[in-house]
């Protein structure tokens, strides 16, 4: 039988020793999918005991390409606390903030309805959303060397780390949130690009995927709360010293993250 707590403390040793731990997945074998939203909520409850608050949520998963490589056909998520959003006026990450990060760039929905699932739209989506703004997300795993199976990087809060929201904001029907584009560089670097119909199709279908797949859990979607929509590119490892920039069209202007 799973021990949802101790597989949680062993990744919450990860988080306070700066060191990536052994794979959960390894430490056991039958781990599922259901186990491991447990082992994530069971993390996000220590938070809330220490003080932290839920101020969102983050989809990944959202290409086809990784869902395949890990042999999953839909998105997972994670849970945005408030210790994570770095603010656009000073963005900067310390090196032992991180173990092995990630960027990527996305689109961030800022809700002005709740969205409870089970049976919410896309419409839905745009109706509750106040604004959407570009977005960077920093994204790390707990896990050594990113040795992870889905079970691993559902455990581990979606491989949550960091979050930066650009200061342009637009209502839904403001832009094209399926054809924006975004090139991501890293130190004046072009290293990749993407646009929004990368994320399934439209980054308001991933938010509604996850308002329908949360009442699973018993839980929903908050009026205020950012939902991270899901990477328009392949996240790009970072390192002390690393600068990244991500440019995004339709007007949403760049975002960009330095390591220190």
């Amino acid at each position: 039988m799973t021990d949802i707590q101790s597989l949680s403390q062993h990744l919450l040793r990860a988080y306070e020793t700066g060191i990536g731990v052994a794979p959960l997945t390894e430490l056991d074998p039958t781990l599922n999918i259901d186990e491991a939203y447990r082992i994530q909520l069971d993390f996000v409850s220590d938070c809330l005991e220490k003080g932290y608050q839920i101020v969102g949520k983050k989809i990944g998963l959202t290409s086809k390409a990784m869902q395949e490589s890990l042999g999953v056909n839909e998105p997972d998520y994670g849970h945005l606390l408030n210790n994570m959003q770095i603010h656009s006026a000073n963005p900067m990450i310390h090196e032992d903030q991180v173990i092995q990060a990630r960027v990527e760039g996305e689109l961030a929905f800022v809700l002005k309805e709740d969205l409870i699932g089970p049976n919410i739209t896309i419409d839905d989506v745009l109706n509750a959303t106040d604004y959407i703004v570009a977005a960077i997300e920093i994204v790390d795993s707990r896990v050594a060397d990113w040795k992870i199976k889905l079970e691993d990087t559902v455990s581990d809060n979606g491989s949550s780390a960091f979050y930066i929201l650009g200061d342009k904001k637009f209502k839904p029907e403001e832009i094209d949130r399926i054809g924006v584009r975004m090139e991501l560089y890293k130190n004046d670097e072009l290293i990749n690009e993407g646009n929004g119909a990368a994320v399934l199709g439209d980054p308001a279908y991933c938010v509604a995927w996850l308002a329908n797949k949360l009442y699973e859990y018993d839980i929903h979607l908050k009026a205020g709360e950012v939902i991270l929509s899901g990477a328009l590119s392949a996240a790009i490892s970072a390192q002390s010293g690393d600068t990244f920039v991500c440019k995004f069209t339709e007007g949403l202007g760049d975002v960009s993250i330095t390591f220190e």
